[in-house]
């Protein structure tokens, strides 16, 4: 009986410390994906595909907030696993992190105040060290004006410091449903150099078992329906 009970608390032992803890990284302002509440949580989209998929493959998450200009840099400096923060799939990106599937379909475009010709526009905010900020660089005659967070060019756009903002279409929604004056401007920007390839965890690029475990764990949850849930939860105007 004893060698019984003791075989049970090895076996019980090992299954515990195969669970794999898995820390993930994202710019905690960036609502719906992510953004912190009032009791210093971290919450959004991707917190929630995060934990989903963790508990599919059986890992501990954990969550910590860094500028989006430094993910890319931490994960190479393997100061977290992953980062999770609508993070467009890129070409320049995969040659310096791995990628999972997409988990969610990217889109961009602009927004303005109401009553703004969008052929007037000049001036862009745009997040720093995302597509966006390189899209506006690169490919338009528009002067950007970067943010380490989104959140700090709504006052701008309001006071006229700047004519648009440039960014994730579900981003900019939220802040139209917070700012009665803000609206869509312009049209859908498609440019798979840019956007497209849809939003990806990423890791670093020696980390292929990793991707292939969050790949089998997304799977999962899309074909549960959990995803769906997740995406209605979060994405659904209210």
């Amino acid at each position: 009986m004893k060698k019984l009970l003791l075989t049970a608390l090895l076996v019980g032992t090992a299954l515990a410390t195969q669970a794999k803890d898995i820390s993930f990284a994202m710019e905690a302002s960036y609502p719906p994906f992510e953004m912190t509440n009032e009791k210093g949580e971290i919450i959004g989209l991707d917190v929630d595909v995060a934990n989903a998929i963790c508990k599919e493959i059986q890992a501990n998450c954990s969550f910590q907030s860094q500028a989006f200009d430094s993910l890319i840099q931490g994960l190479k400096q393997k100061r977290f696993d992953a980062a999770i923060s609508a993070i467009d799939i890129t070409e320049a990106r995969a040659k310096q992190v791995l990628f999972s599937d997409s988990y969610f379909a990217s889109a961009a475009t602009f927004i303005a105040k109401k009553g703004v010709d969008f052929n007037s526009i000049k001036t862009v905010g745009v997040q720093n060290g995302t597509t966006f900020q390189s899209y506006i660089v690169k490919e338009t005659k528009y002067t950007p004006k970067p943010y380490a967070s989104l959140q700090e060019a709504v006052l701008d756009i309001k006071n006229g410091r700047i004519d648009a903002i440039f960014g994730d279409m579900p981003v900019l929604l939220d802040m139209i449903n917070h700012n009665d004056d803000l609206t869509f401007s312009g049209e859908k920007v498609e440019n798979q150099r840019y956007f497209g390839n849809g939003l990806g965890i990423a890791v670093n690029l020696k980390n292929k078992a990793l991707v292939d475990e969050l790949n089998k764990g997304l799977a999962a949850v899309k074909a549960s329906g959990e995803y769906q849930k997740i995406y209605d939860k979060w994405m659904t105007a209210k």
